[in-house]
């Protein structure tokens, strides 16, 4: 898990990509996404109100969850994993990175989410692929279940 010190970092360029789109990262989101960078896994909706409530005292109603969790996916500062209707955040936060093909790998053990590196040209290719087969491409999120290197070794050691 991260460290405060190590998550100010990642907050204040959040705060700047959001205020270079002219949106606005308030205290809730702020708090929403600090939980997020801090877990460093996927985690529901649900379990996101039971974690807000535990570290800052303060209620956080489903809808809020939810609308809070769209704005950050929205400015690129979190990501929700399809495959389990879960959220993490943006390994890449206030970089130069794309966005137009994010791969995730999740551990079906663990729920830890890695975020790859990817550019553009991968998109580009793979939207061609797919042309030729007679699709269309709705979604290009790629997520992967594997199961994580901590977890392996856990399983070894037993």
């Amino acid at each position: 898990m991260k460290s405060i010190n190590q998550m100010e970092e990642p907050l204040r360029l959040a705060e700047k990509v959001c205020r270079e789109k002219g949106a606005k990262l308030t205290y809730k989101r702020r708090q929403v996404l600090a939980i997020l960078l801090h877990l460093k896994k996927a985690i529901s909706a649900y379990e996101l109100i039971e974690l807000y409530q535990q570290e800052y005292d303060d209620t956080l109603s489903p809808m809020s969850a939810y609308r809070i969790l769209e704005f950050l996916e929205q400015q690129h500062l979190a990501h929700k994993i399809n495959i389990v209707n879960k959220f993490v955040a943006c390994a890449h936060i206030g970089q130069s990175h794309c966005h137009q093909l994010p791969q995730f790998l999740f551990c079906q053990k663990c729920q830890s989410v890695s975020e790859l590196a990817n550019d553009s040209s991968q998109l580009s290719d793979l939207a061609r692929r797919i042309e030729q087969t007679g699709h269309q491409l709705t979604s290009p999120q790629i997520e992967l279940t594997c199961i994580c290197q901590d977890c392996l070794t856990s399983e070894a050691e037993q």
